[in-house]
């Protein structure tokens, strides 16, 4: 049955190789199951349903890309999308987080559309390379900017803005702790780093009295108080259109390039370098996303971690499919995952901001054309807690310089289209 689901002697590899990547894949990333859950606690999410949400919506998107698409790239509820849901719609925008959900889902119904009707690869080839770079490297700050607020490492100043805290409290020291060991076991590619600067962080707070052992196995907790709570209506007021678009780029942006970046790694594109069943991969994240949103989380993407899966030797779905069943355990570890305080993982927001803004590396910073839209869309997304906002001034920078520098041929017409939107949006609908 494996070998007629999976084809495993097609692509060279065995049921013990596969479910060693997949384990190796989870340890990598399951530290969204602690993380995700306090990020949108903060939005007013109960944080049990939302750890249910996370297992199971990971544990259904990595069912789909493995069973369906065949792939060994793994699928959870992506860093960044969740901190744009808290702090950048639900706390900046001061909409429920029931609307914030309704985006979610409509945003994947957007993504099962662009799919469905072979429309992805224009939507993808209009953006420019350098604002998904930028994108992704503001989006990371944004993430740095959240976990040193989370830890009070940064602090709020009347004069200055921002400043920073005291260092001598335990949440900036054992956030800082958190970064440190789990870069230099990243750096020592030490499989699970980030899970395993979590857990220790987390450990040595209960040593020395700073945080209390909730306990470890448990029957999980209901998922009534997010389950089919969004708000579709609500998403659907003119302030909510640049906040679904910054969820469906972000997602199509991110999901493109891990399958691209993954499937390289494990020689899994076709002679022309093109994926091979493109539509069944990008149609398995949209659904989880639409799925996730219902269940009661944020958006769900692949996840760059099954690289490591990969590199254990993953070349084939069932790798997804243990990964889903390991998500599918977890469920019963929510005593564990309450457990986590919030500086435990703003030591993981941090590492992982330094991976995102990596992408800042192959930016050409010669083109000033090409570069200021970047710095835009880097600095506009922590400085105004909006990733919408980040793209929406990166789009309207792109077109503006190209344009007076006589260089507006090569922008593509989705450009200026777009460009042309977020200037509307923002002198007529401000709010």
């Amino acid at each position: 049955m494996l070998e007629r689901l999976f084809g495993l002697k097609a692509h060279n590899t065995s049921v013990r190789t596969e479910v060693l990547a997949g384990v190796t894949t989870f340890l990598t990333m399951a530290y969204i199951i602690f993380v995700n859950p306090s990020i949108l606690a903060l939005a007013g999410m109960d944080e049990g349903a939302v750890f249910v949400a996370t297992c199971l919506a990971a544990a259904i998107g990595c069912l789909i890309m493995g069973i369906w698409a065949n792939y060994p790239i793994a699928m959870a509820p992506g860093m960044g999308l969740n901190a744009f849901f808290t702090f950048g719609v639900v706390l900046g925008m001061g909409k429920s987080w029931e609307v914030a959900l309704g985006a979610v889902f409509l945003s994947g119904v957007l993504f099962i559309l662009i799919s469905i009707f072979k429309i992805r690869e224009w939507v993808i080839n209009a953006i420019p390379a350098s604002l998904k770079l930028g994108i992704a490297a503001g989006i990371g700050l944004f993430l740095a900017l959240i976990a040193m607020k989370n830890a009070g490492i940064i602090v709020e100043h009347p004069a200055t803005l921002v400043t920073l805290g005291n260092l001598a409290e335990p949440s900036a020291l054992y956030a800082f702790l958190g970064f440190f060991v789990i870069a230099a076991l990243a750096y020592l590619k030490v499989t699970g780093s980030v899970m395993i600067g979590i857990l220790a962080v987390t450990l040595l707070a209960m040593l020395l009295g700073h945080n209390q052992y909730a306990g470890l196995i448990s029957m999980p907790p209901s998922i009534a108080p997010t389950f089919m709570a969004m708000d579709i209506a609500g998403a659907f007021e003119v302030a909510m259109i640049s906040v679904i678009f910054a969820f469906l780029f972000v997602d199509l942006f991110d999901t493109s390039g891990t399958l691209i970046g993954v499937a390289e790694r494990g020689k899994l594109l076709d002679q022309e370098g093109k994926l091979p069943r493109l539509k069944r991969a990008l149609m398995a994240d949209s659904s989880a996303t639409v799925v996730g949103a219902a269940l009661g989380t944020s958006s769900t993407t692949s996840y760059i971690e099954s690289a490591s899966g990969v590199a254990a030797g993953g070349r084939t779905g069932l790798t997804a499919v243990v990964v889903a069943g390991l998500f599918l355990v977890s469920l019963f570890f929510a005593p564990l995952a309450g457990s986590i305080p919030a500086y435990a993982t703003s030591g993981a927001l941090m590492y992982v901001a330094v991976l995102m803004a990596g992408s800042l590396a192959k930016v050409d910073w010669e083109d000033v054309t090409e570069a200021a839209p970047v710095l835009i869309a880097a600095l506009t997304m922590p400085l105004t807690f909006s990733i919408a906002h980040g793209i929406a001034l990166a789009f309207i920078t792109y077109a503006a310089i190209k344009l007076f520098a006589g260089k507006g041929r090569d922008v593509s017409p989705a450009v200026y289209v777009l460009a042309a939107l977020f200037i509307v949006k923002f002198v007529f609908f401000p709010d």
